[in-house]
C-alpha cells in the first residue's frame, strides 16, 4: 500500500474514496517549475565578502535568543558560546548544522493532486497573510472576521492560479485571540482542498496545529511527511523570541516545515545600505535555520527575506522599490548558496486602494520575486496598504495576474511546433496567419489571457457600464463565492475536527489580548 492510499484508508476508507469521486474540482494549475534563468545581481567577490561579514556578526556581535532557556542550553551543547541570552555562533558552526537541512520538500495537500514542490526551479503561490483589516467596495475598510476569513479561503480555493492555501489570511478580530487558530485552521482544512499553514502566535496553538493535522491526515502519515509550512518571523535586528522560536520547536520536532524569515524595514531594522541589509539577512538566516536543525536534523525549513525600505519622511515602508529588488536578488543568490528553499516577494504595495500606485508596485514586487527564484511566494494575492489589509478585489485582481508569472516562467519553445516553420511556409509574404493551420492548432493556448481585464471595444466597454478594473473585480468576487462548493470530506473526519476545536475551546476561557 503506497502513502496516499494508506493515508486514505486511515481517515474514512471506502467513505472517503466516495466522496473525492464525487467532489466537485476547480482546475488549480500545477506549481511553477521555471525554464528561465534567475536574475544575478552580485559576482563572487560580493557574494564572499557578504558570506564572510555575516559569519563575522555571529561570532563577534552575535544574536539574542529571549525567554528560552531550552535554546540557550542547546546553542551552548552544540559549541556557541552564550553569554546571557547573547549567543555566539563560532564560524563555520552555523553552516555545518545547516547542511543537513533538505534542498526540497513535498507539502502534502488532503487532495494529493494539490501537492506541492518547494525548493529547486519550483514556485509555490500563497495568498495574503496577516492583515487585521479588510476592504471591499461596499463595505470600504473594516476591522475582519471571522466570515471574511471563510470568504478568502474559498476565493484561494477558487483560484486557478494559486497552489496554496496559506495561513492568516486576514485577522478574525472577532474571535478570541487564544481560539481563533482554531476556526482558522478548520477553515483551511474543510473549505479547501490545498496545502496550507499551521498557527505560530503561540508554541500550544502550533501543537494544536500539528494535533489537527493529524486528525486530518493520519498521525502515521504527518509523521513521516509534511503536510504544514508555517512562517517564523525573526524580530530584526538579531532577535529569536521565545514565541516564534517555541513554534519553529514544535513543528520541527514534528517533521512540520517552518519559514524562518527576517522581517526588514531598512533604515529601521537594518541597515540603509544593499549590501549591510544582506549581510543581517543572511546572519539572522544562519543562525534560525541552523537552530531548527538542532530541534530535529533533516527537518524541512525555507530560509525567507522580507525586505522593504522605508520612507524617510513619513516612516512609512515602501514597496516595489528599486533597493528592495536588489535585496532580493542578492538574498535569492545568498540562499542557493546554502542549499534551501527561499521564500520572499509578494503582491506588496503601499496603496489604500487597488488602484494605479496598487498595480505598478505588485507588477515590480511580483516580476522581481519571480526572477529572483523564489521557492516560496508568500502574499501573492490580497496585500494592501503595507499589509494591514486584505482587499477582496485586489485578491481577485493579483490571482489573475499570477498566470503571467505561469507563462512567463515556461521560457521559449523551440521544438517543431515553437519554430513554426510549417506557418510561415505556409503563409508566405503577404499573407497572414489567423487561418493557417499551426494557428488553428495553437490558438487556444498560444497566448495567456486574463479572465478579469475588459478588452472589449469602447462602444461595447461603454454600453456595458464603463467599469474600471476594481468594478470587474467586485463583480468576480460576488460570482466566485455564489459558484463555491465545498470539497468533500470524509464524515468522521470532519467530526472529529469539529470535536476537537470545541474541546479545546472549551478547555480556555476567552482572551482577546
Amino acid at each position: 500500500m503506497n502513502e496516499v492510499a494508506g493515508r486514505r484508508s486511515r481517515s474514512g476508507g471506502g467513505a472517503s474514496r466516495r466522496a473525492e469521486r464525487t467532489a466537485v474540482s476547480f482546475e488549480t494549475a500545477r506549481f511553477i517549475q521555471r525554464n528561465i534563468p534567475n536574475f544575478e545581481i552580485l559576482n563572487e567577490e560580493a557574494l564572499q565578502i557578504i558570506e564572510y561579514n555575516a559569519e563575522t556578526v555571529l561570532e563577534e556581535i552575535g544574536v539574542n535568543f529571549v525567554e528560552n532557556p531550552a535554546a540557550l542550553v542547546r546553542w551552548r551543547d552544540a559549541g556557541a558560546d552564550v553569554q546571557g541570552e547573547r549567543v555566539h555562533i563560532p564560524r563555520g558552526l552555523a553552516r555545518k548544522l545547516i547542511s543537513t537541512a533538505p534542498k526540497t520538500y513535498t507539502q502534502h495537500a488532503r487532495n494529493p493532486e494539490r501537492n506541492v514542490e518547494v525548493g529547486g526551479r519550483n514556485l509555490v503561490l500563497a495568498p495574503v497573510y496577516g492583515p487585521p483589516f479588510v476592504r471591499d467596495m461596499e463595505g470600504g475598510r473594516r476591522y475582519a472576521t471571522l466570515e471574511d476569513f471563510q470568504n478568502f479561503v474559498k476565493l484561494g480555493y477558487m483560484s486557478k492560479w494559486l497552489h496554496h492555501s496559506g495561513g492568516t489570511v486576514c485577522e478574525p478580530t472577532d474571535v478570541p485571540v487564544n481560539k481563533r487558530h482554531l476556526d482558522m485552521l478548520f477553515a483551511h482544512m474543510t473549505l479547501s482542498d490545498k496545502p496550507f499553514m499551521g498557527s505560530v502566535t503561540e508554541p500550544s496553538r502550533a501543537q494544536d496545529s500539528v494535533d489537527m493535522a493529524k486528525i486530518l491526515f493520519g498521525s502515521d502519515f504527518v509523521d513521516q511527511n509534511t503536510v504544514m509550512t508555517s512562517l517564523i518571523n525573526i524580530n530584526s535586528p538579531m532577535v529569536f523570541d521565545g514565541i516564534m522560536m517555541g513554534a519553529l520547536e514544535v513543528f520541527a520536532a514534528n517533521n512540520q516545515a517552518s519559514i524562518v524569515s527576517p522581517f526588514i524595514v531598512g533604515g529601521a531594522m537594518a541597515p540603509v545600505t544593499v549590501a549591510g541589509t544582506l549581510t543581517q539577512v543572511l546572519a539572522e538566516i544562519l543562525a534560525g535555520v541552523s537552530y531548527s536543525q538542532l530541534i530535529r536534523p533533516g527537518s524541512p525549513v525555507i530560509a525567507g527575506a522580507f525586505v522593504t525600505s522605508i520612507d524617510m519622511n513619513s516612516g512609512a515602508p515602501t514597496f516595489g522599490t528599486p533597493e528592495a529588488a536588489h535585496i532580493t536578488y542578492g538574498a535569492g543568490q545568498l540562499v542557493r548558496r546554502l542549499g534551501l528553499p527561499y521564500r520572499s516577494g509578494g503582491s506588496f504595495c503601499g496603496s489604500k486602494l487597488p488602484d494605479a500606485q496598487a498595480a505598478y508596485e505588485t507588477a515590480n514586487s511580483l516580476n522581481m520575486a519571480l526572477l529572483a527564484g523564489v521557492n516560496f511566494m508568500l502574499h501573492a494575492c490580497g496585500w494592501l496598504e503595507g499589509g494591514l489589509v486584505s482587499s477582496y478585489e485586489k485578491f481577485v485582481m493579483d490571482a489573475d495576474q499570477l498566470g503571467t508569472l505561469h507563462h512567463l516562467a515556461q521560457g521559449i519553445q523551440v521544438d517543431t511546433n515553437g519554430q513554426a516553420m510549417d506557418a510561415i511556409r505556409e503563409v508566405g509574404p503577404g499573407g497572414h496567419y489567423l487561418g493557417c493551420s499551426h494557428t488553428q492548432a495553437n490558438f487556444k493556448s498560444a497566448f495567456w489571457r486574463s479572465d478579469l481585464f475588459d478588452y472589449k471595444p469602447f462602444e461595447t466597454w461603454a454600453e456595458e457600464g464603463a467599469r474600471d478594473t476594481q468594478s470587474l473585480a467586485n463583480e468576480k468576487v460576488k460570482k466566485q463565492l455564489a459558484d463555491y462548493v465545498a470539497p468533500d470530506m470524509d464524515p468522521g473526519t470532519r467530526e472529529a475536527l469539529e470535536a476537537f476545536v470545541a474541546t479545546r475551546k472549551a478547555a480556555m476561557p476567552d482572551a482577546f489580548i
